[in-house]
């Protein structure tokens, strides 16, 4: 598969993803601000791996990302239906804190300027 359409269709699945995010009813997903990070989608389009973050920290990420695996199959037979693929990837998630570290970074660069 092209360089080129492999990353339009990693592109095609987040944008998808977030977008069923936000259908979601799931109170550990929709109380807490989540954000999908990065998607790796594997070559053979079996699997793909989201990385979660929330603006509360990591432990409301692993919160959200218990939330996200028990509605695993609704998201992946919505991602079918909208993707149109021959194969569908599985997603399997993870809680990552790096909006909480980039905002922490932020602070830190702000701080320097201001010094």
């Amino acid at each position: 598969m092209p360089g080129h359409k492999f990353e339009r269709i990693t592109e095609d699945v987040k944008r998808e993803l977030t977008a069923i995010f936000r259908e979601l009813k799931d109170p550990r997903v929709t109380q807490s601000m989540i954000s999908i990070v990065k998607v790796d989608v594997s070559r053979d389009l079996s699997f793909c791996k989201v990385y979660v973050s929330a603006m509360g920290g990591i432990e409301i990420a692993k919160e959200a990302v218990l939330g996200l695996k028990s509605a695993s199959g609704f998201i992946r037979r919505e991602l079918g239906e909208r993707l149109k693929l021959r194969n569908t990837p599985a997603p399997i998630f993870f809680a990552t804190d790096s909006i909480e570290y980039g905002a922490d970074l932020f602070k830190k660069l702000e701080r320097l300027k201001d010094s």
